[in-house]
């Protein structure tokens, strides 16, 4: 079955951007009879049942897909339907989940929004999810091709917008290509189609609760302009993007344990061997894991006064932290570890709040609790400005 109907002399991005509403009845159909999501769905929901009459499972399940993607026509029918499980897990799972920031930037203007990174699907979910309530065009969101191994996960995150990252390109030269070709969908998507992008302020989840903006990114982001515009300066390439910072801070990590655990393998072996489904199954503990309180702070817009991929890198870290929420667990943290006495402050935490954080705390193995602590009290610290 072809992927789409375009060809590449009039859609130069058809391997990379979000599926469009013309291809969404194709890929829905395909999706509906893949033996692979089908075996997910069904191990996930009728795990008893998948393993003793694993025919009768899929039928079910596809049945079910059907049924739940019916009147579905385009990618805006999609994503509404994903807005309502959204909804139900914000409900569910967090406490409060608070936007600052949103009401000053234009309703009428694509920005591109650059966020600090802590989950792999949550973090653009509850952009999109906080300008959504605004009444604003969702975002397209960047996603890099070593989570899109399944064919199924591709046509899924390509549905809800996303268009890949390229990380696996081999050579040089290929790989020099491969981010021309996203740097000038991304100026594309902005300036011609008027449509907000998000992407990660580096690549991989910031796991040690650091968060720093990675140069590189920047140099991705100025190619198309530049390539064409030798004498264009970085900042004015950036400008033109509208790019703006956003902080996402969670009050608990429903990953922490797993990043801890990774962290430790680290600093013991000095490697980390991801399980074939990690990352999958990182997706399923963010989006259901009880994640407390939950705050989202968009920045201002970048101006044309930088002249290094660098000195940007710096304001977005900058916002970043500047935006980042401390919540009790921060602090909490940071105490645990003996560390810095004059940045913790206490005024805001209840017993309740160390209830729950102790609670927390005594579920970790020993050996984890360092590392557990750690991507707690870092964002103390870091806004504090003493890195670790």
């Amino acid at each position: 079955m072809t992927e789409t109907h375009h060809t590449p002399a009039s859609d130069p991005w058809a391997a990379i951007r979000p599926y469009q509403d013309d291809e969404v009845a194709e890929v829905l159909a395909r999706l509906a009879h893949d033996a692979e999501l089908l075996d997910a769905l069904t191990r996930y929901r009728l795990p008893r049942l998948s393993h003793f009459m694993p025919r009768l499972s899929r039928v079910l399940a596809s049945f079910a897909i059907r049924r739940e993607v019916r009147g579905v026509s385009g990618v805006h029918d999609f994503q509404m339907r994903i807005a309502r499980y959204m909804q139900r897990m914000i409900r569910t799972s967090t406490d409060i989940f608070r936007v600052e920031g949103l009401e000053a930037l234009d309703p009428n203007s694509a920005y591109l929004f650059i966020g600090n990174h802590r989950d792999i699907s949550l973090d653009p979910a509850f952009v999109n999810y906080a300008l959504y309530l605004a009444g604003r065009d969702t975002v397209r969101i960047a996603i890099g091709d070593n989570l899109l191994k399944k064919p199924y996960v591709n046509d899924l995150m390509r549905l809800n917008k996303s268009f890949i990252v390229p990380r696996s390109a081999r050579g040089k030269r290929a790989m020099l290509a491969a981010y021309q070709n996203l740097s000038a969908y991304i100026r594309h998507s902005i300036l011609e189609d008027n449509h907000p992008i998000w992407m990660a302020q580096r690549e991989g989840r910031a796991k040690d609760g650091i968060d720093r903006t990675d140069p590189a990114i920047i140099k991705m982001l100025t190619m198309a302009r530049r390539g064409r515009e030798r004498q264009v300066s970085i900042g004015e390439a950036i400008a033109e993007l509208r790019l703006v910072p956003v902080s996402i801070s969670y009050e608990y990590d429903p990953c922490d344990l797993q990043k801890a655990r990774e962290l430790h393998a680290m600093q013991t072996s000095g490697n980390y061997e991801k399980s074939e489904f990690e990352d999958i199954s990182s997706i399923v503990a963010g989006i259901t894991g009880h994640k407390g309180r939950v705050q989202l702070t968009f920045g201002t817009p970048l101006t044309a006064q930088f002249d290094t991929p660098e000195a940007v890198a710096a304001e977005i870290d900058c916002q970043v932290l500047a935006g980042y929420h401390l919540f009790p667990s921060h602090f909490l943290a940071l105490e645990a570890l003996g560390e810095a006495p004059d940045l913790i402050d206490l005024s805001e935490v209840s017993d309740a709040d160390r209830a729950r954080f102790q609670a927390r705390l005594q579920e970790v193995p020993d050996e984890l609790r360092h590392w557990w602590l750690t991507q707690y009290a870092n964002p103390v610290l870091n806004k504090a400005g003493r890195h670790r």
